[in-house]
């Protein structure tokens, strides 16, 4: 199966998964909480060679730690191992805050990056 199909399957997941805590996690770390436009995106990168569970939560602290300068939020990943995959959801006022945010924190930057709206 192509990533494009799975996407669907992602947003899908994304809108029935609650996302408690995430802000209260960065205030009780105090880190700074971003003030986004309130736009959602789900970053998608297809394989980041010798992925772990521990690296991709290093790689989301980092994120966490400088997304305030660029008013973005990073608010929750789904990662596999197995593949490589990691899937973003992140709060920002454009495609390219997103980018950036990952740039500078650690340099794995997403293949793809597509604006998401949130179903209920």
């Amino acid at each position: 199966m192509r990533h494009q199909n799975l996407l669907p399957v992602f947003v899908g997941l994304m809108a029935t998964m609650a996302l408690p805590g995430c802000k209260e996690e960065q205030a009780k770390a105090n880190l700074p909480l971003a003030h986004s436009s309130g736009r959602l995106y789900l970053d998608v990168h297809n394989r980041i060679e010798g992925l772990t569970a521990e690296a991709v939560a290093g790689a989301h602290q980092k994120d966490l730690a400088i997304q305030g300068k660029y008013r973005v939020n990073y608010l929750k990943y789904w990662y596999d191992e197995g593949t490589g995959k990691v899937f973003c959801l992140v709060e920002a006022p454009n495609a390219e805050a997103a980018a950036t945010v990952h740039k500078e924190a650690h340099g794995l930057v997403a293949d793809e990056i597509v604006e998401v709206k949130e179903g209920h």
